[in-house]
């Protein structure tokens, strides 16, 4: 069965040979280059460029999908990357991040304990200042990708999501506050972000929309026992915006949209499918109510499940048969009647050994 076919009867919830493979086919979905280099290594692919080797990787694995596609970051007055060598930049939001270990973490948030004169003041980022140049390199990949392969085109996102840039901004403790106690604030943030997102993805989806078959968001909702907010709170004031930008998407598109959320959001489900999601990621195991019978007896035919394949515990620690033991188990609860495609819990990380990749990659064979 070829990639798009399968696909297809995939998310119309019909069982196909196999469910579909992924590994690198969305910007959620990927690996640590740390990861990517032994990944590499394992394979005796050191000679070839790394694009290249990442290619063939794939092309091993016959995984289904492949992505463009990306954050966009304008240049404003409070971008500087100076410091780059150093480790230490601050992106266009007026964030700092600073590299400590394997990854880069935010160490300034600009609007924490700003007052509303200061906030309504801040320098936003313009959609006009994004490289055109930039969209249509993504537009012609893509193309490319649409018209000489039969692999399904994942888009990623081009914006951040609504909650996680208040919670960078701000700092987490300021931005829940705020949406509990100066609710108005919180408002003036997210309709002013949407404007933003609004005319980015006018620039982007007008593009590049007609030659994807998914687009990717990425917000993370929830926590391990629990979603960040109420559910009531979060459909008063989160999923209003998310169902404006998935709307919009959606008018200058026929992608089907794929929302990332690590943690539980079990109890926000009914929200987040109102809101118009299509696919629901990373399916976070050991996470609060988030068990794979669970969501597929509740909304199995509501949702496309991707990933919950275990990256704490399972891909991390466990042996080959072990790992393809419970690939298979969770494949057989999920894909049943299709719905669902096969992916790590969340990017690889450098500690999960090769061979349990190749385990998950290879279960099916």
């Amino acid at each position: 069965m070829d990639y798009r076919a399968r696909f297809e009867k995939t998310v119309k919830h019909i069982k196909t040979d196999r469910p579909p493979l992924d590994l690198n086919g969305t910007p959620l979905t990927s690996y640590h280059e740390e990861f990517l280099k032994a990944f590499i290594k394992y394979h005796n692919m050191d000679a070839l460029d790394v694009a290249d080797a990442e290619e063939k990787i794939m092309r091993h694995y016959d995984i289904d999908f492949r992505r463009v596609g990306y954050i966009f970051k304008p240049p404003t007055v409070l971008t500087d990357n100076s410091k780059m060598a150093q480790g230490e930049f601050t992106n266009c939001w007026g964030i700092k991040w600073q590299l400590f270990g394997l990854y880069w973490e935010i160490v300034h948030n600009p609007l924490k304990d700003a007052t509303f004169e200061e906030i309504k003041a801040f320098p936003w980022p313009d959609a006009k200042d994004i490289d055109r140049n930039l969209i249509r390199e993504e537009t012609e990949k893509a193309k490319r990708l649409y018209y000489d392969t039969d692999y399904v085109v994942v888009a990623g996102h081009p914006v951040y999501g609504y909650f996680e840039l208040g919670c960078w901004m701000f700092g987490f403790d300021d931005f829940l506050y705020r949406i509990a106690a100066e609710p108005e604030t919180a408002e003036w943030f997210f309709e002013n972000y949407h404007k933003y997102v609004t005319d980015v993805n006018e620039l982007y989806y007008g593009s590049l929309g007609k030659y994807i078959h998914v687009t990717t968001s990425g917000d993370d909702f929830g926590m391990q026992n629990g979603p960040f907010i109420s559910p009531d709170m979060f459909e008063e004031m989160i999923a209003p915006w998310y169902k404006k930008r998935i709307g919009q998407v959606k008018s200058m598109s026929n992608a089907l949209f794929f929302h990332h959320s690590c943690g539980s959001v079990y109890r926000l489900l009914p929200a987040i499918i109102d809101m118009g999601v299509d696919i629901l990621n990373p399916i976070q195991p050991g996470t609060a109510d988030m068990e794979p019978e669970k969501l597929k007896g509740e909304f199995g035919d509501k949702l496309v499940f991707w990933g919950g394949i275990d990256e704490q515990n399972l891909l991390s620690k466990a042996t080959v048969e072990e790992v393809k033991k419970e690939v298979r188990r969770v494949s057989d609860i999920l894909s049943e009647n299709g719905g669902y495609i096969l992916a790590s819990s969340h990017n690889v990380q450098p500690d999960v050994p090769v061979e349990n990749i190749d385990a998950m990659l290879t279960a099916f064979r």
